[in-house]
């Protein structure tokens, strides 16, 4: 069983928190930023992959975006039966506003955090 999951939990909910205590502040923008590291940080987890996406998708829900909310249940269906047999996006954000099938680079800092969680247990 892989340890990732629980590996990069801690740095996914580390970004989630900040998106929310941002968004408490009406820093809009700047809570999505957030999301969207978790879900690069998560993403090879179908746990935290599809946790970040029901996030973005209340995110989407509470600024009345019916875009971000359309784009998100698809993402969820895609998060929830696709990431086990690794066909996510290398660094795709995960908001509605990119394709989900597009890689993007990964910062350094989110690429090192990835890798502690690939590393941790082996």
């Amino acid at each position: 069983m892989s340890t990732f999951s629980p590996n990069i939990s801690p740095y996914v909910n580390a970004e989630l928190l900040l998106a929310s205590d941002a968004e408490s502040r009406g820093e809009i923008a700047e809570a999505f930023a957030h999301l969207e590291r978790a879900h690069i940080l998560g993403q090879a987890s179908t746990v935290q992959h599809v946790r970040v996406h029901c996030r973005m998708f209340t995110w989407g829900w509470r600024q009345r975006s019916v875009g971000e909310c359309m784009g998100q249940v698809l993402r969820i269906i895609g998060a929830a039966t696709k990431t086990v047999f690794g066909l996510v996006p290398s660094g795709n954000t995960g908001g509605a506003n990119i394709s989900p099938f597009k890689s993007l680079p990964v910062s350094p800092e989110l690429a090192e955090l990835i890798r502690k969680a690939q590393m941790r247990g082996k």
